[in-house]
């Protein structure tokens, strides 16, 4: 179990690197979804990790699970070794930005 300092940091730390609203995650895992052959519905739009984090987005700390605890390490883990990647051909770089916009980090928005 995670203690309440535990929590409070991967909370900040989930927080800082997802830095797309849930609405524009949600947004986004449509857009990446749509296709001309199958569209899901809204809500069921993008991986099973992109929606666990917009189901994220919309809790209160209180209310996490041990199973959200989990996909925020694995987020703020992968957003962290993903995003500091540099030198990379730009048709790279623009899949590794969409791979990461599917988790809620969009590299090309400015940090606040």
């Amino acid at each position: 179990m995670t203690d309440a300092l535990e929590l409070d940091a991967l909370w900040e730390d989930f927080h800082h690197v997802v830095n797309m609203t849930s609405a524009e995650l949600a947004s986004w895992l449509r857009v990446r979804d749509s296709r001309e052959e199958v569209e899901p519905l809204p809500d069921e739009a993008g991986s099973p990790t992109g929606q666990h984090v917009l189901s994220i987005l919309q809790k209160r700390r209180m209310d996490l699970t041990g199973d959200d605890l989990r996909v925020m390490r694995r987020v703020v883990d992968t957003v962290t070794t993903q995003a500091d990647l540099e030198n990379e051909p730009e048709s790279e770089d623009t899949r590794r930005r969409h791979r990461l916009m599917t988790i809620g980090h969009d590299p090309l928005k400015p940090q606040p």
